[in-house]
């Protein structure tokens, strides 16, 4: 006589289901919103994940952004501040950004002549930012999407702008409504156009300027006077 060994099975655990209604549902939804349930996490110094998420966040750009746009020049500029190289650095197109300025031209060392600045442009393929200050001790300019070339009619591209300093910083990019972005020959060196005028205009000896309201870059007159005598210019590269 055979005994038969009977396999003993756990009993199973039973499931069970539990149902809300809707308005059950959302009431319980917002309470974990609520500023309650926040006040707790507070208490018992629960961090959420958006807390966390946020902090990092503004940890990041705390740390990165006045890095990003702090620039580092070749020499000291003359005619900057650093809050003001700063400002300008933000406004820069995207491919100089990382670069550090190099100063490519200045009045100082290579003379008051339209010449010597046309020959310290040759051999440079990046933007180069135009920096004046007039006898009135206002501080202005232009970023020239190319280096400045003697040619026979307009060139540049949309990078191309004009800034002022006087009294507070602006910028003025390109409205779309020509392509007069800037010219030069051996008399004289331009920005903007249309309706017979210029945004900025500089002589062939570097001595005189002018800036007018133009349609290319919707810009008021940059310098405090429409006509102005230049006292510096520092002309920047990136590279």
């Amino acid at each position: 006589m055979f005994s038969r060994r009977v396999k003993e099975e756990t009993p199973l655990t039973p499931k069970y289901t539990y149902v809300v209604s809707l308005t059950e549902y959302h009431r319980r939804i917002d309470a974990l919103n609520s500023e309650d349930l926040k006040s707790l996490c507070k208490r018992l110094q629960i961090t959420t994940k958006e807390e966390v998420n946020s902090k990092h966040a503004t940890s990041i750009k705390t740390e990165l952004e006045p890095e990003t746009f702090r620039p580092n020049l070749s020499e000291p500029s003359e005619l900057l501040e650093a809050q003001q190289i700063e400002k300008l650095a933000k406004n820069l197109p995207p491919r100089t950004i990382g670069y550090p300025w190099t100063l490519a031209y200045g009045t100082t060392k290579h003379g008051m002549s339209i010449k010597s600045l046309y020959r310290a442009m040759q051999g440079q393929d990046t933007p180069v930012l135009l920096v004046i200050r007039d006898s009135d001790g206002g501080v202005f300019g232009a970023l020239a999407s190319e280096p400045f070339k003697i040619s026979e009619g307009f060139y540049g591209t949309g990078e191309t702008f004009l800034f002022t300093f006087c009294p507070e910083f602006e910028v003025y990019k390109w409205t779309g409504d020509n392509m007069f972005f800037m010219k030069g020959d051996m008399d004289s060196l331009a920005f903007g156009g249309g309706s017979g005028e210029f945004g900025l205009w500089l002589d062939g000896d570097l001595y005189h300027g002018r800036s007018h309201s133009c349609k290319t870059f919707g810009n008021p007159m940059l310098s405090k006077k429409e006509d102005f005598y230049i006292q510096d210019i520092e002309i920047w590269a990136f590279e």
